[in-house]
C-alpha cells in the first residue's frame, strides 16, 4: 500500500508521522511545494524509525508528483492555515486554487486513489475537489467532523473525569464554530447516556466549547491546531488501508440522506477499503433537524463563494 500526504506542514508531517509510527503502509510519499520542506521531514522521520522499530519507506519531494504516482489513498492538507481572529470562510479564495491544482495533479499519477481532504475551509474544499475531480462521491472524504468528535470526546471527558477512549460520541453537520452540531443527547458512556450524568448547564458548557474548540487553540497557539487535525487524517488513513469498517463522522456529498442534496456534509459514514461505504442516518429530533438544515444553508453559502472564483 501507499499513501502520499500533501503538505510538509504541521498538520500534514503530524498525519505523516502517525502513518508511519503505526506502519499502516509500506511507502509513504510526503509532498510540499517549498523547496527541501519535505524532502528534510521525510528524512528526519525516516531517521526515528531505527528508534520506534518501523518500516515504512517515507520519501519527501518539492512538487513532484510523479512520485505520488499509484497512491491508494491522498490525504490532502495543503494550504494557508489561520491566524487569531480569521475565520475558516476567510481562507476559501486562496486555498481553492492550491486545493483544485493539488487534486488535478494528483489524479493524473493516482486515478483510482482515495482523496482525504484536511485543508480549509473544509466542507468547501471537501465540496470543490469533488466538482474538480469527478471521481465517484464515496472516493472523497472531508476530514472535519472526525477530528470536531473527537474534540467533543476530550471535553466529556474533563467534566466527567474518564477516559475519552470510554466515550462514544459524535458531532455532525459543518465543520465551523457556528456550524458543526454535536449530538449530546446520542453520546454514552460505555452505553450509559451522558445527559444522565451531567446538568443541562454543563451540557450546554461542553457543546459550546466543542463548537469553538478550534477557534481556543487557534488563540492559544497563534496558529491552527495540529497534533489532533494529523491524528484524524491518519485514523480515516488506517480505516481505509486495514478495512476497519469504523464509523467516524466525515464530509461526504449527501443525496437526500438528512434531508439535504447537492452538498457536501459531516454526517456519519463506515470508512473501509472503498472509502466511505454507508452513511448512518441518526434519527434527529425536530431541534436537531432544524440545525443540521442552518448549518447547511451556511456552508451552502460558503459554496457559493467558488461560483465567484
Amino acid at each position: 500500500m501507499k499513501v502520499t500526504v500533501v503538505g510538509a506542514g504541521a498538520v500534514g508531517a503530524t498525519c505523516a508521522d502517525n502513518i508511519a509510527r503505526k506502519e499502516l503502509v509500506e511507502e509513504l510519499v510526503l509532498l510540499d511545494i517549498k523547496e527541501g520542506l519535505a524532502e528534510g521531514k521525510a528524512q528526519d522521520m525516516m531517521q526515528t524509525a531505527a528508534l520506534l522499530g518501523f518500516d515504512t519507506r517515507i520519501t519527501g519531494s518539492t512538487n513532484d508528483y510523479s512520485k505520488t504516482a499509484g497512491s491508494d489513498v491522498v490525504v490532502i492538507t495543503s494550504g494557508l492555515p489561520r491566524k487569531p481572529g480569521m475565520t475558516r470562510e476567510e481562507l476559501i479564495g486562496t486555498n481553492a486554487g492550491i486545493v483544485k491544482g493539488v487534486a488535478t495533479n494528483i489524479l493524473q499519477h493516482s486515478p483510482n486513489t482515495i482523496l482525504i481532504i484536511i485543508s480549509n475551509p473544509m466542507d468547501t474544499m471537501t465540496q470543490l475537489a469533488l466538482n474538480a475531480t469527478g471521481l465517484p462521491k464515496n472516493r472523497i472524504i472531508g476530514m472535519g467532523g472526525t477530528l470536531d468528535s473527537a474534540r467533543f470526546k476530550y471535553q466529556l471527558s474533563q467534566h466527567l473525569g474518564c477516559s475519552p477512549a470510554d466515550l462514544n460520541a459524535l458531532v455532525v453537520g459543518g465543520h465551523g464554530d457556528t456550524t458543526m452540531i454535536p449530538l449530546i443527547r446520542f453520546a454514552t458512556w460505555n452505553s450509559i447516556p451522558v445527559t444522565k450524568l451531567l446538568s443541562e448547564d454543563k451540557q450546554k458548557q461542553i457543546v459550546a466549547d466543542t463548537m469553538v474548540g478550534g477557534a481556543t487553540l487557534t488563540k492559544l497557539i497563534g496558529t491552527s491546531a495540529w497534533y489532533a487535525p494529523g491524528a484524524a487524517g491518519a485514523a480515516l488513513v488506517e480505516s481505509i488501508v486495514r478495512d476497519q469498517k469504523k464509523l467516524f463522522t466525515c464530509c461526504v456529498s449527501l443525496n437526500g440522506e438528512y434531508g439535504q442534496k447537492d452538498i457536501c456534509l459531516g454526517v456519519p459514514v463506515v470508512i473501509g477499503k472503498n472509502g466511505w461505504e454507508k452513511i448512518l442516518d441518526f434519527d434527529l429530533n425536530a431541534d436537531e433537524k432544524a440545525l443540521f438544515s442552518k448549518s447547511a444553508d451556511a456552508v451552502r453559502s460558503m459554496n457559493d463563494v467558488l461560483k465567484t472564483l
